[in-house]
């Protein structure tokens, strides 16, 4: 019997993050500083929706949603610097398009297509990050995203008139 070994030693737990098929760090604060100008746009959008606020149920839907999208906004810098980045100051291009929406219910609708590409932007980034601490910060925003999509998603079933041919 010879003492050498049947196969090479596998280093796959020494490879760079990259190598394996995760995200750069300038990746994943490009990324982060995305959704934070996301998530600022989107409670920015909520706040004024309040006031423009169908009834007591949408303004609580509203202020949840706020809330919500405050204490994304902070882990996401808080993250942002964690990582040795700077989080970034602009509100993001959503806020124009859905305050140019008038009408309160059609804007609620628009900021669920918004926290819905969220998550889809959650999902993907998700895939690509190795730390723990950052993809379990993650994995719990898209798990809130969804339960406010759902929110969303009943209030507007219960108060947008059936289209036509329904």
């Amino acid at each position: 019997m010879s003492d050498e070994r049947a196969s090479p030693v596998c280093y796959g737990a020494e490879a760079d993050d990259v190598y394996m098929g995760y995200a750069s760090r300038d990746e994943i604060l490009a990324a982060l500083n995305e959704l934070l100008e996301a998530e600022r746009a989107g409670a920015r959008v909520a706040l004024a929706s309040v006031g423009d606020a169908t009834g007591p149920e949408h303004a609580a839907m509203m202020r949840v949603v706020r809330a919500d999208e405050a204490r994304w906004c902070a882990m996401l810098s808080r993250q942002i610097r964690r990582l040795g980045g700077t989080p970034s100051r602009r509100c993001g291009a959503f806020h124009g398009k859905a305050m140019a929406i008038t009408d309160p219910v059609e804007r609620l609708a628009f900021l669920n297509r918004g926290q819905a590409w969220v998550v889809r932007k959650l999902a993907d980034l998700t895939r690509r990050v190795r730390d723990d601490a950052l993809h379990a910060d993650l994995r719990r925003m898209a798990d809130s995203h969804v339960v406010n999509i759902d929110s969303a998603a009943a209030f507007l079933d219960r108060v947008r008139p059936p289209e036509h041919g329904e």
